[in-house]
C-alpha cells in the first residue's frame, strides 16, 4: 500500500491525527491537511490517490473542494460529514464523491470504506506510462523520454527506474529493489549500487551530486520527482540520441502519450 497516497482534509486535529495513525498502520502514505486553502496548494503540487474530505472545514464548505477535486479526474474522494440527511448525502455524491460516511463512525467501518475504494482504484486499467514533468516512463515500450529526447537504458536500468518511480518518493532498501525490479534474479543486493550508478549517469544532470535518485542513509534509495520541475536536460551521449531518432521510436511514444493523456 506504500504507493497509495491518502490526503486527510479534516478540520478537527484530534480526528485528523487518529485517521492518519490508522491509515499509516495499514500501510498507506498520508498527508494531514486542515483547510481548503492548504489542500488546494498541496493538490496543485501533487494529486493524492484518495482524498478524505470533511464537509465542514474552517475556511469553507468541503463539498466545494470535492467538486474542484472531481474536475481533476485523478483522485478518489471520501466525504466525512455530520450532515446525515438524504439531501446532503446526494449533494456530496453529485459533487463528485465516490463515498460518503456520516459522523460519528467506527474506525472499522472507516477502514473498510478505504479498502473498498482502493480496491476499485487497483481494479482500474493500468496506465500506459508514468509522467513526472518532462520525464515520461513508457510502460509499454519500456522506454524513457525526457524533454522529447529518448534516454537509452538497459532492461535492468529501466526496471530499476520504474520501481523507484512507482514508490513515489518512498525509500526502498537494496533487497526490496532487487526483489521488485528482478523478482527471478538471485543476486547480491549490493549489485543495486552498480545499476544505480549507471542509471544516474544517464538521468542525472550531475551524477556526482544526484538529486533525482537519492541515497537514503542506512536504508537504500528513493526517487525524488520534485527536481523535475523546470529541470535542465540531463547530459546524454549524442550516439544514444541519434540511434533513437534513426529508428523512429520517438513518433511511436508521442502518439501513445497523445492518445492517452
Amino acid at each position: 500500500m506504500g504507493s497509495i497516497y491518502v490526503a486527510i482534509v479534516e478540520g478537527n486535529p484530534h480526528l485528523r491525527s487518529l485517521l492518519g495513525w490508522h491509515l499509516q498502520q495499514a500501510g498507506y502514505r498520508t498527508q494531514q491537511i486542515a483547510t481548503i486553502g492548504q489542500a488546494r496548494t498541496a493538490f496543485l503540487h501533487r494529486q493524492p490517490t484518495l482524498a478524505i474530505v470533511d464537509s465542514d472545514l474552517p475556511d469553507g464548505d468541503g463539498i466545494e473542494l470535492c467538486h474542484w477535486l472531481y474536475q481533476q479526474r485523478q483522485t478518489l474522494i471520501l466525504i466525512l460529514s455530520a450532515r446525515n440527511s438524504e439531501k446532503e448525502i446526494v449533494k456530496g455524491l453529485k459533487a463528485g464523491a465516490d463515498d460518503y460516511l456520516t459522523k460519528p463512525f467506527g474506525m472499522q467501518e472507516f477502514m473498510a470504506r478505504i479498502e473498498a475504494l482502493t480496491r476499485r482504484m487497483r481494479a482500474a486499467s493500468a496506465p500506459l506510462y508514468l509522467e513526472y514533468g518532462d520525464l515520461k516512463i513508457d510502460l509499454v515500450q519500456r522506454r524513457v523520454q525526457f524533454k522529447e529526447e529518448f534516454i537509452e537504458l538497459t532492461p535492468q536500468e529501466f526496471s530499476l527506474l520504474y520501481v523507484l518511480a512507482q514508490a513515489e518518493g518512498m525509500a526502498l532498501s537494496r533487497s526490496e529493489l532487487l526483489r521488485r525490479a528482478w523478482p527471478e534474479a538471485i543476486d547480491n543486493p549490493r549489485t543495486i549500487d552498480t545499476h544505480v550508478l549507471s542509471l544516474r549517469k544517464k538521468v542525472e544532470t550531475d551524477p556526482r551530486q544526484p538529486s533525482l535518485i537519492q541515497t537514503v542513509r542506512n536504508v537504500g534509495y528513493r526517487f525524488n520527482p520534485d527536481v523535475l520541475e523546470d529541470a535542465p536536460m540531463p547530459a546524454m551521449p549524442p550516439a544514444a540520441i541519434a540511434r533513437d531518432r534513426s529508428n523512429g521510436n520517438g513518433h511511436n511514444l508521442s502518439r501513445i502519450a497523445a492518445n492517452h493523456s
